[in-house]
């Protein structure tokens, strides 16, 4: 049962060329940085990344990106990471835009076993009617692009199917984990870790405070470690700001 793992190094030395990654964190705020940056010291490339975004200014999934290990990114923002776009417009990365609440519900109901849902976002747009592009080549032109979605009428009125999103890994930071795996996030960094840690067959788990079984009340526990299959003790944190502001 217990699941600890000495370092970031060990955690994700099974991470290999070609997996798919849930990673949590909203901007800078709640980001496995740990994990990341001991996945960039192993070398591994053509990733698929499932997050809201791919970090910036050398921070989160950034430190990636800019070494050209990631292959696929599924995010619902991509502003602010100039870096991004010029991988994506010059052909160098695949991108799937997704509606930010689409984005949560399809991780979490990968990581609850439910194959697919029906949701009115995206209706009457590209995002049903298919044709957003995903890939470029050097020359600009599209070379992938979305399919179509099935839609169905529910009491008058339209929904699209969405597919369930189910990882190789999640890599997701916590304030509060046990040796079971058991995690309790701060604050505004639950954002899209719970819902990560569910979706990957293989969840890692990177905690600022490491306790024994039982000293976490059930009832607090955001992440219940079933979910959880290796978690590393990481204290003190790095923790950017994105912009900071001051009075004059």
């Amino acid at each position: 049962m217990d699941k600890v793992v000495a370092t970031a190094a060990e955690a994700v030395d099974d991470i290999t060329d070609g997996s798919s990654l849930a990673v949590g964190g909203f901007g800078f705020c709640g980001i496995p940085e740990a994990l990341i940056g001991a996945l960039v010291d192993t070398g591994v490339r053509d990733l698929e990344t499932v997050s809201n975004n791919c970090g910036g200014d050398g921070v989160g999934l950034f430190a990636l990106l800019q070494r050209k290990r990631i292959r696929r990114a599924i995010a619902s923002y991509v502003g602010d990471n100039k870096e991004f776009a010029r991988q994506f417009l010059a052909g160098e990365l695949e991108v799937e835009l997704t509606p930010q609440g689409t984005l949560a519900e399809r991780l979490r109901a990968g990581g609850m076993g439910i194959p697919a849902f029906y949701t009115p976002a995206g209706v009457g747009t590209a995002v049903v009617d298919g044709g957003l592009p995903w890939r470029y080549d050097p020359s600009g032109a599209v070379v992938v692009q979305s399919p179509p979605k099935e839609t169905r009428e529910f009491d008058g009125a339209t929904y699209v199917l969405e597919r369930a999103i189910r990882t190789d890994f999640a890599l997701v930071h916590a304030f509060t984990g046990d040796r079971h795996g058991n995690l309790v996030y701060r604050e505004a960094a639950a954002n899209f870790n719970p819902d990560c840690a569910r979706a990957g067959a293989i969840t890692i788990a990177e905690v600022e405070h490491l306790v024994e079984p039982g000293e976490i009340d059930p009832a607090t526990v955001h992440t219940p470690g079933i979910f959880v299959q290796r978690v590393v003790h990481v204290p003190n944190p790095a923790k950017p700001i994105e912009k900071a502001t001051v009075r004059p």
